[in-house]
């Protein structure tokens, strides 16, 4: 039997059939550059973290929560109107590692290429999902409680200042 050969395998396959749907929730991974632990270190994570609550970075899209691992992120994104999850993710991506870079004093690529999607259906629950993604640094072992974790945000949180580096 001869073997299977798919033509338009990889990322690039995956990408070219992506859809978006506006107002729907995605939580959203990516990681870092050859998987590189650049969130153990304090002051560029802090830099990066900050940049989550930029307008020009969710412009008609909502950040709902985000985490910062140290070799990866979770982002749970409710896609605009007019805004394309894709562009999004490259925004959330280049305006952190611009951030990270400029306070760590380095050059070159922070993140790798591909992320992974999944889009929350009608009987999924955002804020469950939220409350799995803020857990991460828990399960990680980083941490023994989600606010002894500093790069983290919801908006679920009244106080910005409770659970984000980034708050004001």
């Amino acid at each position: 039997m001869p073997p299977l050969v798919f033509p338009h395998a990889g990322h690039a396959a995956l990408r070219r059939h992506r859809v978006h749907l506006p107002g729907h929730a995605y939580l959203v991974t990516a990681t870092t550059l050859a998987r590189q632990s650049f969130f153990s270190e304090f002051a560029p994570t802090c830099a990066a973290a900050r940049r989550h609550l930029a307008p020009d970075v969710c412009r008609d899209s909502r950040l709902l929560a985000w985490v910062l691992m140290p070799d990866h992120a979770h982002w749970l994104v409710q896609v605009g109107d007019g805004d394309h999850l894709a562009s999004m993710m490259n925004r959330i991506k280049s305006a952190t590692a611009r951030a990270y870079n400029e306070e760590a004093g380095r050059t070159g690529a922070l993140w790798a290429r591909a992320y992974h999607e999944r889009l929350l259906r009608g009987d999924d629950d955002v804020r469950g999902a939220a409350r799995y993604l803020v857990a991460n640094p828990v399960r990680a072992g980083l941490v023994k409680r989600v606010g002894d974790y500093p790069f983290w945000d919801a908006v679920w949180i009244g106080d910005r200042s409770e659970g984000a580096v980034g708050a004001p």
